[in-house]
């Protein structure tokens, strides 16, 4: 009999695996959303939802062999996972690919995609009637989606506030950052950096009601509109047991260089999750799955041959809009707008997924 595999977890880094594997063991993906999000293309679809792209992929045509159980994970030990419909799965193989939570709009937060497409008309309406824009995080989130809201609507006022000296926290060289404050100064976004709100605004974030906040350096700003740009929240509370020692006060999960949970041989994770030094990026999940997936079959075929993962350094491609944006990775460089563009601004790669969730 086929080796089971349990994949908790639909995301970059957990289709991935469960694709990689689906020809050598009997996987199972257990997932609660009814369809896989591209997260990457969720701020173009806030400010254009008739774009030529797609943000929902159905997992139907995933799998070949495997099967998808659309469910939440309750409670994960070394053995397998109780779900939230008192279903208990068993599996030789685990992979936590639980991922994290973000603030709409950049992840959404239901699991209906009706109802998460209902969700986004509903905020880019909002968004449209909405003359100036706060956005509270000049991070990669908040950076992106300034740039959007201008590609789409040069007129609105969008400022952006952090309390950081500068955009970008991260290992990321001067250069890129310049790049981006070039782009984001022609964009004629505005940057207040160094300094917090006192108070958050008086509306719900998504919500078009003119109101006025003031920073703890006393400066006013005037919008109709805001977005929170951060927070990430690893999702791993369903530990437990043997498991739950590799979950940190943060709530990343600290893994080898085999990805695995410390002291355990057949329980792995992948993306978002894990409490590795790095970014957490679409393309390092899908990078933690391809050793994983090696790893896992190496066991199954009893060879032993593991390979490790090592984080690479820091690197980013960070659109402002389908033609604007600026990347950056060691040994290449800074690329500008152009260069941007051409690997990820007008795409946003849908291409590579449509074509693994066998779509037309």
């Amino acid at each position: 009999m086929a080796a089971t595999v349990l994949v908790i977890g639909g995301g970059y880094g957990g289709v991935a695996v469960a694709k990689a594997l689906d020809d050598v063991a009997d996987v199972v993906l257990v997932e609660p959303r009814d369809a896989f999000v591209h997260n990457i293309a969720a701020l173009r679809e806030l400010v254009d939802p008739d774009w030529s792209g797609r943000l929902f992929f159905p997992y139907g045509r995933l799998l070949s062999r495997g099967r998808i159980v659309r469910d939440r994970a309750v409670r994960v030990d070394g053995s397998g996972v109780e779900l939230a419909s008192d279903e208990r799965i068993v599996a030789d193989y685990l992979v936590l690919a639980t991922g994290s939570r973000y603030p709409f709009p950049a992840k959404p937060d239901l699991d209906d995609s009706t109802a998460a497409r209902a969700r986004f008309r509903a905020a880019h309406g909002a968004l449209t009637r909405a003359d100036g824009v706060l956005l509270l995080g000049a991070g990669p989130a908040g950076l992106e989606l300034a740039g959007e809201i201008k590609a789409a609507w040069p007129g609105k006022r969008v400022t952006v506030v952090d309390p950081a000296e500068d955009i970008l926290a991260g290992g990321f060289v001067d250069d890129f950052r310049a790049e981006l404050r070039a782009q984001l100064a022609a964009l004629d976004v505005e940057l207040v950096l160094g300094t917090a709100l006192r108070e958050e605004p008086p509306s719900e974030p998504g919500e078009t009601r003119t109101f006025t906040v003031t920073t703890r350096s006393g400066r006013e700003i005037t919008a109709d509109l805001w977005f929170r740009c951060f927070g990430v929240v690893p999702v791993s509370d369903c530990l437990t047991g043997e498991l739950a020692p590799a979950r940190r006060r943060d709530g990343h999960v600290e893994v080898t260089g085999e990805l695995r949970l410390p002291g355990q041989r057949n329980v792995f994770a992948v993306g978002d999750v894990t409490a590795l030094p790095e970014a957490k990026l679409a393309k390092a999940a899908g990078e933690h799955a391809a050793v994983v997936a090696h790893n896992i079959g190496a066991l199954i075929r009893g060879s032993g041959d593991l390979t490790t993962y090592t984080p690479a350094p820091p690197a980013i491609s960070l659109p402002l809009g389908p033609h604007g944006g600026a990347s950056y990775a060691p040994g290449r460089g800074v690329l500008g707008a152009e260069a941007t563009s051409r690997l990820k601004g007008a795409d946003l790669r849908v291409g590579s997924y449509t074509e693994l969730f066998g779509l037309d």
